[in-house]
């Protein structure tokens, strides 16, 4: 038998090793001037703009004003599921800003949360938006609905449903607004067409991302003619001058994020600290900052209504359409996408 030599690292090569992780952007890392208590926070993909911007900022101020303690943010953000199986498998986050509830319940059962995430806001929702199209500059595809994505030629961006929560939400977006068109118009929701609809899209998609912000540096590189994304991510690349147009469909889901403490890693001695950043959540100051960064409000709907870019909605519908999440992601992310349209696909 041969032997085998196990090299184990030097202390100095694991310094280099986790400054290489740092650099390629594989661990959190804290600001450049950090000081004070951490926090430990992992986001999905889009929060990252109004979390580093706005809500990290503003609390830390307003922990110094009252306490007259120094504290700092450690952040992480990828695709909402990737982050909670990270968490799953140990990470020290305290807080987690979901893009799913699904995801809420997968660290329930994990027992990384264990308290009622439910009691700091409005049913732990801390804000919404609702999922468009982006199309390129002058809608060269005329492109006007969710079913115009299928049709021969259309080269669509979509994230991959297995790592990201809004490739969820957008699966739930498309399926769903033919359901609502068709219960609209005859009385009675058509899961036949909903099927027929989805399916003939997924035949347009030719690169599946990882994140929802993944996909939108795909998109922005110049791949693809379309993108199912958050309202969100279409205003911030408007606002930028990218060459884009937002195209609104006639019906369309609100995706509403959750926040959690995650209860294994905080000790009794940072709870407080932890809980005060989790209420400033849901505060005036925080909910206006989400505005301010292209994410609805989940308490003010008069902040919503002042804010022009927000697009109106002809027919917009949310998670309970379906019944919740307990029922979402059974019967249409499984047994409809994954069972009979990536089944389907697989067979070409």
């Amino acid at each position: 038998m041969p032997k085998v030599t196990i090299l184990l690292p030097t202390l100095t090569g694991l310094l280099a090793l986790i400054g290489l992780l740092l650099a390629s952007g594989c661990l959190p890392k804290p600001p450049a001037s950090a000081g004070g208590t951490p926090i430990m926070v992992y986001g999905f993909s889009v929060m990252q703009d109004a979390l580093e911007k706005d809500i990290f900022p503003g609390f830390s101020a307003e922990w110094k004003k009252e306490r007259g303690e120094d504290i700092h943010f450690v952040s992480s953000f990828a695709g909402s599921e990737t982050i909670t199986n990270q968490i799953l498998h140990g990470v020290g986050a305290k807080v987690a800003i979901l893009s799913i509830e699904r995801d809420v319940e997968r660290l329930r059962e994990g027992r990384a949360v264990t308290s009622n995430w439910q009691a700091p806001g409005l049913g732990g929702v801390v804000n919404r938006t609702p999922f468009v199209i982006l199309v390129r500059r002058g809608n060269p595809k005329r492109i006007r609905d969710f079913p115009d994505l299928a049709r021969p030629g259309v080269k669509l961006i979509h994230p991959d449903p297995v790592s990201s929560g809004g490739a969820q939400w957008s699966l739930l977006a498309i399926y769903g607004s033919e359901l609502v068109k068709s219960e609209r118009r005859t009385g009675r929701r058509d899961e036949a067409r909903a099927l027929r609809t989805l399916t003939a899209i997924w035949r347009n998609v030719i690169s599946t991302p990882g994140s929802a912000r993944e996909a939108r540096t795909h998109f922005e590189t110049g791949y693809g003619d379309a993108l199912i994304t958050y309202e969100l991510d279409g205003l911030l690349m408007k606002e930028a001058g990218a060459p884009f147009n937002i195209v609104v469909p006639e019906a369309t889901i609100f995706s509403e994020h959750p926040a959690v403490i995650i209860d294994r890693n905080v000790t009794p001695a940072e709870r407080p600290l932890v809980e005060a950043f989790l209420r400033y959540l849901w505060s005036d100051e925080a909910q206006r900052a989400f505005v301010k960064r292209n994410l609805r409000s989940a308490t003010d709907e008069a902040l919503n209504a002042a804010n022009p870019k927000f697009a109106q909605i002809k027919l917009p519908f949310t998670i309970d359409y379906f019944g919740g999440w307990e029922r979402a992601y059974p019967e249409i992310i499984e047994g409809v996408w994954r069972e009979r349209v990536r089944r389907a696909l697989m067979r070409r």
